[in-house]
């Protein structure tokens, strides 16, 4: 498919998810050859409409030269006038030819001609044809925010200043994306611990997800699947593998195979990036006020400050972690900028974007855009950051968007 006509579908991709019915589009598709039946079958797998309308539209634009001024000829056949007409307003050297007369004998489905693309006549291994998972439930689970911000002084570590101005974004983000968002603040080690087991022992079965952030200090420790730990305002530390241990499969049975997702925005040591050259149309340069500051702590060589006996509902060990996120602020073992007036540029940046994208995007596909967006920053002109995830999702993820 032509790079224009790529664009248009991606530039009304949420209309067409809104508005496009492609049960009676299937027929037409498969006639004119746009699709083979193993690609309608994959379509038609992924869901609800909305789901089987994303689909279609994903997949369209790996097709030929062709699929475009057919699809547009396809949703005039079907009375879809008004999504043909917008998508035609955008491409005016498409012209759609007039209906042709229905045949008694279909030709042979054909693939379309796809130049370098290669043609699939087989379900393909590829991302199109991940599956959704279902997120649909209202609300549509439990999220749960500890925000950290004074420390005892006892632990000698500063106050978070700006944190609040994280909470608060998080909190109207995901109540706007239907959660019941619960913010719990200035904990120590043992009451975050409190607090995740109280989560993880609700009966989550009428939802389907389950969100953590934590907005704290953070440092780097010793690990075996999930990096970092965050602080209590006590000075003692909890390991991030910790905290998903309590929503995993065998700690919380009413989440299984739900996605569960956790969001931190703390330091994953001490080390600050100085980042590397690139070309200067790699890069458009965004630069940090003189109030950034980090979360950062310097590495723990061990987790002993936490003990196991404090709370039976926490394992040292990890079951498979499928269905789980981790999306960190920072790389680890490096600093998490934090400015005092608008808050951390991670935060910043995932609320916008969720603003901007949730309706088209899929998470794991928005934490990309923010990973691009948070490493053009500069702190104090010279220091980067660059956030990344762990993910143990087998779907992709979809969060529920207001009409």
């Amino acid at each position: 498919m032509d790079e224009r006509h790529k664009k248009i579908l991606q530039r009304n991709r949420s209309n067409l998810v809104k508005g496009l019915d492609p049960s009676n589009l299937y027929d037409s598709l498969l006639e004119k050859g746009v699709f083979t039946e193993d690609m309608i079958d994959e379509i038609k797998s992924s869901g609800t409409r909305r789901d089987q309308a994303r689909q279609l539209v994903r997949d369209l634009e790996t097709r030929g030269s062709r699929a475009f001024p057919i699809f547009l000829e396809c949703l005039q056949e079907t009375g879809q006038h008004s999504l043909a007409e917008l998508l035609q307003d955008g491409a005016p050297s498409v012209h759609i030819r007039p209906s042709a007369p229905p045949q008694v004998v279909r030709p042979p489905v054909k693939p379309l001609p796809v130049g370098e693309s290669p043609v699939y006549t087989r379900p393909r291994p590829r991302r199109d044809s991940i599956q959704c998972y279902k997120m649909d439930a209202s609300p549509c689970g439990h999220c749960l925010i500890i925000n950290n911000v004074e420390f005892d002084p006892r632990s000698e570590l500063s106050n978070r200043t700006g944190s609040n101005i994280d909470c608060d974004k998080l909190e109207r983000r995901f109540k706007a994306l239907n959660f019941i968002v619960e913010v719990k603040a200035n904990l120590k080690q043992r009451q975050i611990k409190h607090q995740l087991s109280a989560l993880s022992k609700k009966d989550h079965s009428q939802f389907d997800c389950c969100v953590v952030i934590m907005l704290s200090h953070g440092t780097e420790v010793s690990h075996s699947r999930f990096p970092g730990a965050v602080y209590g305002v006590d000075g003692q530390h909890i390991p991030v593998q910790y905290i998903t241990n309590y929503l995993n499969g065998q700690h919380c049975p009413s989440l299984q195979g739900k996605p569960k997702l956790f969001f931190i925005q703390a330091c994953g040591g001490g080390e600050k990036d100085t980042g590397f050259e690139v070309s200067p149309d790699e890069v458009e340069p965004s630069f940090g006020g003189e109030d950034d500051q980090t979360d950062a702590i310097p590495m723990s060589s061990s987790s002993d400050s936490l003990s196991m006996s404090d709370e039976p509902d926490a394992r040292a060990t990890l079951p498979t972690p499928s269905d789980i996120l981790v999306s960190y602020s920072t790389f680890p073992g490096y600093v998490s900028w934090r400015d005092t007036q608008s808050g951390s540029w991670y935060v910043e940046t995932l609320d916008r974007i969720l603003e901007e994208s949730a309706s088209i995007n899929d998470l794991v596909t928005m934490l990309m855009m923010v990973n691009h967006e948070v490493s053009q920053n500069s702190a104090k002109g010279l220091y980067k950051q660059m956030p990344g995830s762990f993910n143990f999702l087998r779907k992709l993820l979809y969060f529920q968007t207001q009409a």
